[in-house]
């Protein structure tokens, strides 16, 4: 059965129904569908384009077609082409000849365009509550491990002290710019496109703005042609989802690196790794590794839509079928990246012991020696000057920074005196007392902030 095929007297080639159906995928979209049917049933009865009791059979026979979509007793067939067509065909199956009517004011180009954006509102809500579930992971990480003082990188180079509360809340910052990306979105995508027909708009009296109420957007499409034809929303989330997965990436890369052997910063929870197939001492961070395999593929899918859409002239499409799969499995991906990194977060444990002796090695306060010299008077050039001189000669020695006499100190600059021993790792750290750095009280701060920013879901 086709309902599109009027003025055709040959069927489709099975080959071409069977590569042209996006009913593999496009099923997703059945809640959309009938609830944007629904609406539109109603809107057609407002306005007297059918009668009410046309719009109760009709919705009756929608809310029954999903009860047998969500109960497994729907059957798809590849010759409807689609969600909607199949929607609309079992519809006519079941109420008759009133089930036509449905379609009366409606393109499947503005309802297309319409369960996407539903949809998509739906994966942005979701997608937001699992950010701020992530956030407060590593908050609560932070709390727990406040006081743990780790080496801090530049160069993937040990460079200065840091508490790993800080460090973490790094990661709450890029989450939190995640956040705003999406909200961003959201008000893109909050935007009903249904009324705008094949392209030129309808001949029907439609109520727009009670389209909109009842399916919860705020604005009303001004442009028909733009409405059925664009994918901005679909891109900015992909995008959105992109930059997204690069910050969990970055994470899972450092949380691979914290739990080697080398580094024994972090033990990961038994759940959140993997066993060798062959070796039985390995413990393998496979979801973090994950993550980072994972994040190529979003990258991937928006890039596969910005390449759909850049040549493509107004306004609808057939190319643009091709929005929907990689757009599903990029929502598919995050959700499931943002839940399961969180649970690993929630459940690795902080080695702060081995951190502590992690800052001890190397010549991690070589800046503080530095800046203890301009505050001496020094000019800071000179200062790092003397003090490259200064670990040269250290490392030559074989000695820490407080193995050294105050002769040896002083034989670089007169300007040392015994107070350069009263510089320690937690001195370092508690200098930095400036908004946004790492000393105790601007990251206790900072927790407050973060916890506020949670609570009050901004």
């Amino acid at each position: 059965m086709s309902l599109t095929r009027g003025r055709f007297s040959k069927a489709a080639d099975k080959l071409v129904t069977e590569y042209t159906s996006s009913l593999p995928f496009d099923w997703r979209l059945y809640r959309q569908d009938i609830a944007g049917s629904i609406a539109h049933a109603k809107m057609l009865a407002k306005q007297s384009i059918i009668s009410e009791k046309e719009a109760e059979i009709i919705t009756r026979g929608l809310v029954s077609i999903r009860e047998e979509i969500e109960q497994g007793k729907f059957q798809f067939t590849p010759e409807l082409e689609d969600i909607h067509m199949s929607i609309e065909a079992r519809l006519i199956e079941k109420v008759g000849e009133v089930g036509g009517k449905l379609h009366t004011a409606r393109s499947r180009n503005d309802q297309v365009a319409l369960d996407l954006r539903l949809f998509a509102k739906e994966a942005i809500a979701d997608t937001l509550t699992k950010l701020r579930g992530l956030q407060q992971a590593l908050i609560s990480l932070a709390e727990a491990n406040k006081e743990v003082i780790m080496p801090g990188y530049t160069h993937l180079q040990p460079a200065q002290p840091v508490l790993l509360a800080h460090h973490l809340l790094a990661y709450f910052e890029m989450l939190q710019r995640d956040i705003g990306r999406f909200n961003d979105c959201l008000k893109r995508t909050d935007v009903m496109p249904l009324g705008s027909g094949a392209l030129a708009g309808v001949t029907y009296n439609i109520d727009r703005e009670f389209l909109a109420n009842e399916l919860g957007f705020s604005r009303i499409s001004q442009n028909s042609i733009d409405a059925v034809s664009d994918r901005d929303f679909a891109v900015e989330y992909e995008a959105a989802a992109s930059l997204c997965m690069m910050h969990l990436s970055r994470l899972a890369e450092e949380i691979i690196l914290w739990s080697s052997a080398e580094f024994n910063f972090i033990e990961l929870d038994e759940a959140y790794a993997g066993a060798s197939s062959i070796m039985p001492q390995k413990k393998n961070p496979d979801v973090a590794e994950l993550v980072r395999g994972k994040t190529g593929r979003v990258y991937g899918k928006l890039m596969a839509l910005l390449i759909t859409m850049k040549g493509l002239p107004l306004a609808y499409n057939g190319d643009m079928q091709e929005d929907k799969e990689g757009f599903f499995d990029t929502v598919d991906t995050l959700l499931t990246t943002l839940d399961v990194f969180a649970g690993m977060v929630k459940t690795l444990r902080v080695k702060a012991e081995n951190t502590s002796n992690a800052v001890k090695q190397g010549y991690i306060l070589a800046t503080d020696l530095a800046d203890y010299l301009v505050k001496k008077g020094e000019s800071f050039r000179t200062a790092h000057d003397t003090v490259g001189k200064l670990v040269t000669y250290a490392i030559e020695k074989g000695k820490s920074f407080s193995e050294l006499s105050l002769t040896e100190y002083r034989s670089f600059s007169p300007l040392f005196e015994e107070d350069i021993y009263s510089i320690t790792i937690e001195s370092s750290i508690a200098a930095r007392n400036v908004i946004g750095g790492t000393a105790p009280g601007q990251v206790e701060q900072a927790l407050a902030t973060a916890q506020k920013i949670i609570g009050n879901k901004l």
